[in-house]
């Protein structure tokens, strides 16, 4: 899945949407897929993808993922990845700032029902991606909600290091939509 694509490069589809976010005059809603290689934070060339952690994400490993918002507000939030370390579990969760040199920019998790109680941190109330790369270090993972995101607040994927770990391996700044 690497092959062929070049480092640093995002690519995003917008497709069914209108310049609002989703639904806005679509009749399927908002859709977006976008995907890019990890790069070391101080890279040559930048990356939207940043591995803190090159044992955990290495350099060149691939990150896709994909949004659709029906008409209706829920949303199916999709993950692929390839080139991680095989057989390693990851915790993935869409966090709300964009990513940067400092693995705390991309802020804390994007929650429907925003809270501070640590017993609010489900996977019913935030976007769950968690994976256990495959033998050649690949993976898939969905979460599908009957909510969607609100404006501004989602923009982020955020790779841990193990489910339950709060160490941020790696980071992908993410155009996600909002339902209107």
């Amino acid at each position: 899945m690497v092959a062929g694509i070049c480092a640093g490069a995002v690519a995003a589809a917008v497709l069914a949407s209108g310049a609002g976010g989703a639904g806005a005059g679509a009749p399927d809603g908002f859709r977006m897929r976008t995907d890019a290689q990890f790069a070391p934070v101080a890279a040559l060339m930048p990356s939207a993808a940043v591995t803190y952690d090159s044992r955990l994400v290495p350099p060149a490993a691939w990150i896709q993922v994909s949004q659709h918002t029906a008409v209706s507000g829920a949303t199916t939030v999709k993950l692929r990845v390839d080139g991680m370390v095989p057989g390693h579990a990851y915790s993935v969760h869409v966090h709300q700032k964009p990513c940067g040199a400092d693995p705390a920019a991309a802020g804390g998790h994007f929650q429907h029902e925003p809270s501070t109680d640590p017993a609010a941190a489900t996977a019913d109330n935030e976007v769950w991606l968690d994976f256990t790369a495959d033998g050649h270090g690949a993976a898939e993972a969905s979460a599908h909600h009957t909510w969607g995101f609100r404006q501004g607040e989602a923009s982020s994927v955020v790779i841990h290091d193990m489910p339950g770990s709060r160490t941020r391996a790696a980071c992908f700044t993410v155009p996600f939509g909002w339902a209107p």
